[in-house]
């Protein structure tokens, strides 16, 4: 079942912790791939100093300002996609970062585009799953669209580590340290 609206038009860090054992699916040519999702970091309003909404809206950002539920897909450090899920109420800049991933499903072509390398990463994930710039403001509430978000297993509290976000080298306290990073104890949920 792909998770509704309703999921993620909710606080930011409520739907960072409950996308952890999400199924994250991207159908790339053809071929399903899935992983569950084992790490999320959290970004949302103005004042976030770690948040690109910290700029206002841009082209860049706009995605952030728009409904839940849809993605945010940017690229970073000169060769990266990073994949964004859209969180609170549409005017408000908030997502949370995809950070890594379990494949589940389409295993062999995610490590072939991976040279069997891990997909914790929130890089790696979208170079395993083929995810560009192209699915920037995608649907993912949409059952029939090629990039969604599904439930999956719940993953309990006793196995997440909350802490603070990361790659945030220039980023000035209280927001470098906030504990907006969930993760999932042993990268492993199945």
């Amino acid at each position: 079942m792909t998770l509704p609206v309703k999921f993620y038009n909710r606080p930011t860090l409520t739907v960072a912790r409950e996308l952890l054992g999400a199924r994250l699916v991207h159908i790339s040519n053809g071929q399903k791939l899935v992983g569950l999702i084992t790490e999320t970091e959290a970004y949302f309003g103005f004042d976030d100093l770690a948040s690109h909404a910290k700029a206002g809206r841009t082209i860049r950002t706009d995605p952030m300002f728009g409904p839940p539920g849809h993605a945010y897909v940017y690229f970073t450090y000169g060769n990266h996609w990073m994949l964004n899920a859209v969180t609170e109420k549409e005017g408000f800049p908030a997502a949370v970062l995809i950070r890594a991933i379990q494949p589940i499903e389409g295993i062999e072509l995610m490590m072939e585009r991976r040279q069997g390398r891990d997909t914790f990463g929130p890089g790696k994930l979208t170079q395993a799953l083929g995810i560009t710039k192209s699915q920037n403001y995608a649907n993912l509430t949409e059952a029939g669209s090629s990039l969604r978000m599904e439930a999956g297993v719940k993953v309990p509290d006793k196995s997440v580590t909350i802490g603070p976000r990361v790659g945030l080298n220039t980023t000035p306290e209280p927001w470098f340290s906030k504990p907006w990073r969930f993760k999932v104890n042993n990268w492993k949920i199945i």
